[in-house]
């Protein structure tokens, strides 16, 4: 690994797009895959740790050889990631850290008015917070979070930090029952809702370097958020998180947001690390294969934004279409099959047993130029 770049602060843009992977989670982090709901024992605290180098190992995989444009960084927290930490800053990859309380419905300060002190510890290029915000919340809740989250951002600027500002546009109960579901708020109402959160923050005080925000069903919805975010009295670039979403819908955010002048890049955590460790856990991959799970998911995510915005840039792997007149296995083909099945379960809970043996005998078959025996 290269050692980092001691020239003027790392500033990502069109050209020099950011992907974090982001391994942030504290509290979800243990109840969802250690099942730790109360303070954690120091075996606990050891497992988590461990799970966080398992994450960045897939992480430094991902581009082992290099990055055709933009800089690979992660997002992690003091508490279960300070060697992660330490390792991403000799590594010479972007680090961000978060400073909120991990799980708290208000915005806090995980800790307290000494915040300042583990930032300067750590000296992330950027620092971290997360909010959910509604302008249609209730008032007195939006003013304690603009009141607090000012203060942040005028110590930001007063000792020259920078840092990310993750804002999560949950429904209120009124709007879930207008919009039916979940999928209907995010393409109906959320960009515009996005987009007045903006403003009511930035009127605020509250001025971040960058906007991580979620994804957006059309290029319409996110255009409509860049004309606030990017312009003003107080501009800044945007990249994209991730919300735990399916990979499919991950990659349609990026390919929807990549193109436009104002996203630079992307900040992606549970959706491409979670299953891989549920599965380490449960016993069904063993480490290796969950780091190479982790690394794959994470360089498709890279590479589909570059494909996004620099067609033929990235040099991913693209299958001929499959047809039954020309089946032969190509390595790409061979490799994504592969993948793909890493860590089947034989009770289901990622590919039927079934479909696994008859794939991978296909795979042998074609392999051997013999045609498979009839199932």
């Amino acid at each position: 690994m290269t050692t980092p770049n001691p020239g003027p602060p790392y500033e990502p843009s069109v050209e020099s797009p950011l992907f974090l992977l982001a391994m942030d989670h504290r509290s979800s982090f243990a109840q969802t895959l250690f099942a730790v709901t109360g303070e954690p024992t120091d075996e606990d605290l050891r497992r988590m740790r461990d799970a966080k180098t398992v994450i960045y190992d897939g992480a430094l995989q991902a581009f082992g050889d290099g990055l055709p444009a933009g800089r690979a960084g992660v997002l992690v927290d003091e508490r279960l990631g300070s060697d992660v930490a330490v390792r991403a800053k000799g590594d010479g990859l972007v680090l961000a850290m978060p400073i909120e309380r991990s799980g708290a419905r208000l915005f806090e300060l995980e800790y307290g008015n000494t915040f300042s002190e583990h930032v300067e510890t750590f000296d992330p290029d950027f620092f971290k917070v997360l909010v959910h915000y509604n302008p249609a919340d209730d008032e007195r809740e939006r003013v304690i979070q603009t009141e607090r989250l000012s203060r942040v951002s005028e110590w930001a600027e007063q000792t020259g930090r920078r840092w990310l500002f993750e804002l999560l546009v949950p429904p209120t109960r009124d709007q879930l029952g207008t919009y039916e579901d979940q999928d209907h708020f995010d393409r109906q109402a959320r960009p515009a809702l996005t987009a007045e959160a903006i403003t009511e923050l930035e009127a605020a005080g509250v001025h971040p370097s960058i906007w991580k925000l979620e994804g957006y069903e059309t290029a319409d919805g996110a255009q409509h958020v860049l004309e606030v975010a990017t312009h003003g009295d107080h501009p800044a670039v945007c990249i994209v998180l991730g919300r735990n979403a399916p990979m499919s819908t991950v990659e349609h955010w990026i390919d929807v947001a990549a193109p436009l002048e104002g996203f630079v890049g992307f900040a992606v955590g549970r959706s491409v690390w979670d299953q891989a460790l549920h599965d380490l856990l449960a016993g069904r991959i063993d480490r290796k294969v969950a780091v190479d799970l982790i690394a794959h998911r994470y360089r498709e995510l890279i590479d589909t934004y570059l494909e996004a915005r620099h067609p033929g840039l990235s040099g991913r792997l693209r299958p001929e279409p499959f047809t039954w007149q020309h089946p032969r296995l190509t390595e790409d083909r061979e490799l994504i099959i592969r993948r793909a099945l890493a860590g089947a379960d034989m009770r289901g809970t990622r590919l039927p047993a079934w479909m696994v043996a008859t794939l991978m005998a296909e795979v042998e078959a074609l392999r051997g130029g013999t045609p498979a025996p009839p199932s």
